[in-house]
């Protein structure tokens, strides 16, 4: 009876250890099933900010902004920069030569080499006595602006050094809000309106007195990240009174005195949800008079 006993009892502590190494594997299981959910809930969230924030861009600025070696976007009321996963309809041109150090002046009959990336700003190659006109031949037809050194000299001077550069061919509006800007200039930028000539200028920002306003329809001025000292090659022209509402934050240099209906004409096409125009908009060639 004594080992018939024993053998039950061990019998029974055997059972129990198995029920105990069952119930044990099935926590293990629930609790490897929790941590799988909760790692795929985190990569989903992860990847949801991503495509909320456009990956690595910083383009949640108010104002006119970019890049910080950019030299901006356009003025306020949207982001500054495009989110990588959303690419507009116009691409950027093939990048021109480079150029390292302190550049030369360019030619003033247009023979220089197309350049799109520059060790340093631009030595003075303006004379500021003189009136410069910049004829911006477009994919829907030409405008013409006058520049003012009087009023901006360093920004007409950065402006006249990368049209005879040749930095603005073929590169297109990347920027588009009605009743707002225009916006260009951005010939390296991937995505467009996040790139710059390699270098950043001061600005030179309007004075205005009391309620007084910086900008009118028409008028020419740079973008910037915001920062000081962050223009580079954007620009933009004001289209309507959004745009003329603009804080003095942007070096104004110029107005256009021809073409306003060619602005508009660019201003009218539709656009993405990222304010890129949703078909092809170029700057074929920019020329600089002088007198």
């Amino acid at each position: 009876m004594g080992t018939e006993k024993r053998a039950r009892q061990k019998a029974n502590r055997a059972k129990k250890i198995a029920e105990v190494q069952k119930v044990e594997k099935r926590d293990q299981r629930k609790q490897y099933v929790i941590v799988i959910a909760l790692l795929v809930v985190g990569v989903a969230a992860a990847a949801l900010l991503l495509s909320l924030t456009g990956g690595d861009d910083d383009d949640t600025a108010t104002t006119p902004s970019t890049s910080a070696d950019s030299g901006g976007s356009a003025p306020a009321s949207t982001a500054a920069t495009a989110p990588v996963d959303d690419a507009p309809a116009v691409s950027a041109p093939a990048p021109g030569a480079s150029s390292s150090g302190t550049p030369e002046c360019p030619a003033e009959d247009g023979s220089s080499e197309r350049t799109t990336a520059f060790g340093a700003a631009p030595p003075t190659c303006i004379d500021d006595t003189k009136t410069y006109t910049a004829t911006m031949e477009t994919t829907l037809g030409t405008i013409t602006a006058e520049l003012d050194p009087a009023l901006a000299p360093a920004t007409v001077n950065n402006f006249v050094f990368l049209a005879r550069y040749h930095y603005y061919d073929g590169v297109p509006f990347h920027r588009i809000i009605q009743g707002f800007v225009i916006q260009g200039g951005d010939a390296v930028g991937d995505p467009l309106g996040t790139g710059g000539p390699g270098y950043t200028i001061a600005e030179e920002l309007p004075e205005v007195e009391g309620d007084a306003k910086a900008y009118e329809v028409g008028s020419l001025a740079m973008a910037n990240t915001g920062q000081s000292s962050s223009t580079g090659s954007q620009f933009f022209v004001v289209t309507g009174e959004n745009g003329v509402n603009l804080p003095p934050q942007y070096s104004l240099f110029g107005k256009v005195t021809e073409g306003m209906d060619v602005v508009s004409a660019i201003e009218s096409l539709p656009t993405n949800a990222e304010d890129y125009p949703t078909q092809e908009i170029y700057i074929t060639k920019v020329t600089i008079a002088e007198s």
